[in-house]
């Protein structure tokens, strides 16, 4: 289409079809110029997934299109040697080289975090998707037990791993180096996607990697460093790599955001202290100027191999949800309630792991620079600094997202214990939504792993009232440590704290009254679906009794006996796997206070959560309120 693809119409999205990819694939052009082509269409089409998909990782995408279009093209990466991400982040690069190659079907690219389409992270259940992928560090470990497998069972096979920069911060990947020396693993390939930035500002501001060439040499690696954006110098770097014995290493210097120009952080002050593509979907005014810039670098490169330029098809942007008028968000009304304490308590300091935009910590950050501490994409690290800070008399408040916060650390968060610590954790991105980064980021294991720390309570606060009244207790009544998780999704405001709630150790609130069944849940995304359940039932003359209890894993006994005064059946639902969540611990105190006519039913997660819609996500593992509202019903219908 020239210089312009000519959708300045609001409502279009432009993407290279098949048989463009298939153009280039079968023309007789050099390798380098084919990758460059395949690199630029790429960068359209992962542009267009993010865009419909409305969320997704444009960046580092962007960044390793080049590397990912050279290493699935010529080195043999699918039909004989492996190659997958250990970051994750850049998925959309390589569902789009997997699509382009017709290794996955097509009409999957319009199906990006679509639960019968491709989750937000790696995922093996993926056609030639070597390995989940999402927690960072792992992937070095993960090929060389593929290694050890292959020499075990005598094959030959080369194995590519890409890593983040970022990524270096976790430990395991500096774990994982020095084995692969030791055992010469010479079919391993590592390349550092070093685009120099992370989640939220630059790798330098956070945890600077000095001569990571030394460092990484010192380890008995072969190092080589190069363009990485660049396929003539990225080529020979590791085309001489090959004829190394060791284990081989690729910093591949690179730029986020590769190939829009706004986008590129190096047209971005140095000192910036947020990226804005890391990720989300761009508006509509960003999607078409970066599209335009797109095609035109696509055409220039065809144009000069003496090819036509690029047909790009156009089609109307999906449907978008209605947007919540008015919400409720907690991870804001976390941030003004943690300056609230911070102003009274000069001893609370917040430890951030490289999510101070999605944990709310931008403006206490801002306001007590002194009192902010950023550790980087490194928990362990993080969760013991925060035990040193509680042995020097300090409130240490600590914040990731919740899959990562309480498993990651999880021996820390022990040993901190063991010292009767005094620290806050802060968990965002609670639960099995939103659904579309996948299970490497829904947290639906953290109570239970959480709950056999001594001295650990656990809360989910349902609104800010209640928040506010659980840090509170956390600053000033806690003698040891508390762990907050909060939903990251804007909300309804379809309910409020009776006006006789009490926040009280162990008790919850009557949400909505009711008789004979009652159903027991937490958070605000279940809240607002037992309210949504109750509805449908009533059309079925089912009064359901609507009980919040934001105690994860503390329950009083009488209070729980008074507020189920009445009811025949009680229903506990969980933001949780069904083992070890909250409902273990009301069926605790159930056969304590051995109530002879209340009968416990359970809803809760049974299987690995899927990547998707919010909603498809809830349908799919029957946590929705017309899946409760079916339980309930055969629960009456039962009795009868």
């Amino acid at each position: 289409m020239g210089d312009q693809i000519g959708i300045s119409i609001e409502g279009k999205l432009g993407y290279v079809p098949i048989q463009e990819f298939n153009r280039i694939n079968s023309n007789q052009l050099g390798k380098l110029a084919q990758a460059d082509i395949f690199a630029s269409f790429l960068r359209i089409n992962i542009l267009y997934m993010i865009a419909r998909a409305g969320s997704g990782h444009i960046g580092s995408s962007f960044s390793s299109a080049d590397i990912i279009s050279w290493i699935y093209l010529h080195e043999n990466s699918i039909d004989q040697n492996l190659f997958f991400s250990s970051k994750g982040h850049d998925a959309p690069a390589f569902y789009n080289a997997l699509i382009g190659l017709n290794k996955l079907d097509f009409d999957l690219l319009h199906k990006l975090r679509q639960i019968d389409g491709l989750p937000g992270h790696p995922d093996i259940k993926t056609p030639n998707i070597v390995t989940n992928t999402g927690s960072l560090g792992m992937g070095i470990s993960k090929a060389k037990g593929m290694i050890a497998g292959n020499r075990l069972k005598k094959i030959s096979q080369e194995i590519f791993v890409l890593t983040g920069d970022g990524e270096l911060q976790e430990g395991q990947f500096w774990e994982s180096l020095i084995s692969a020396s030791n055992q010469s693993l010479n079919e391993l390939t590592v390349i550092i996607d070093h685009n120099k930035l992370q989640s939220d500002t630059l790798v330098a501001n956070v945890n600077d990697l000095g001569d990571l060439q030394a460092k990484l040499e010192s380890f008995g690696w072969y190092v080589d460093r190069c363009d990485g954006n660049n396929l003539e110098q990225f080529s020979t770097a590791l085309n001489n790599s090959k004829n190394s014995a060791k284990p081989k290493i690729i910093i591949a210097d690179t730029i986020k955001g590769k190939g829009v120009s706004f986008m590129e952080h190096t047209s971005i002050d140095s000192d910036v202290s947020l990226y804005e593509f890391h990720s989300g979907a761009p508006s509509y005014k960003v999607y078409i100027d970066a599209l335009n810039e797109l095609v035109s670098n696509a055409d220039q490169l065809l144009i000069k191999n003496d090819m036509a330029p690029v047909e790009c098809v156009t089609i109307d942007t999906p449907t978008v949800s209605k947007t919540i008028d008015d919400p409720e968000k907690l991870i804001a009304a976390y941030s003004d309630v943690l300056i609230k304490h911070a102003k009274e308590n000069e001893h609370i300091v917040a430890l951030d792991a490289d999510l101070v935009l999605d944990t709310g910590l931008i403006p206490f950050k801002e306001k007590f620079p002194a009192r902010f501490i950023e550790c980087g994409i490194a928990e362990q690290d993080m969760v013991s600094q925060a035990g040193g800070l509680s042995l020097k008399g300090m409130i240490p408040v600590v914040h990731s997202f919740s899959c990562f916060l309480s498993s990651r650390p999880n021996e820390q968060l022990y040993n901190n214990a063991t010292e009767h610590a005094k620290i806050i954790y802060v968990g965002s991105l609670a639960g099995i939504l939103p659904g579309g980064p996948g299970h490497s980021h829904q947290a639906v294991r953290d109570i239970s792993s959480l709950s056999g720390i001594p001295g650990l309570t656990i809360f989910e606060p349902c609104c800010r009232q209640e928040l506010e009244d659980i840090f509170e207790w956390a600053v000033n009544t806690n003698k040891e440590s508390t762990y907050i998780r909060l939903n990251s999704l804007p909300f309804p405001k379809l309910f409020k704290l009776p006006p006789t709630y009490h926040f009280k150790p162990g008790t919850g609130s009557v949400i909505k009254e009711g008789y004979k069944i009652a159903i027991i849940g937490y958070g605000p995304i279940f809240i607002n679906e037992l309210l949504k359940a109750s509805k449908l039932l009533s059309e079925v003359s089912i009064n359901l009794k609507i009980i919040n209890l934001p105690w994860l894993n503390t329950v009083d006994n009488s209070w729980l006996t008074e507020v189920t005064e009445g009811i025949d059946f009680l229903v506990s639902i969980d933001n949780h796997y069904s083992i070890g969540g909250q409902g273990d611990r009301i069926a605790n105190s159930i056969a304590l206070s051995n109530p002879s006519n209340l009968s416990l039913s359970r809803i809760a997660l049974n299987k690995i959560p899927a990547s998707g819609t919010n909603d498809q996500v809830l349908e799919d593992a029957g946590l929705n309120a017309s899946f409760i509202a079916k339980f309930i019903q055969n629960i009456i219908s039962e009795s009868d």
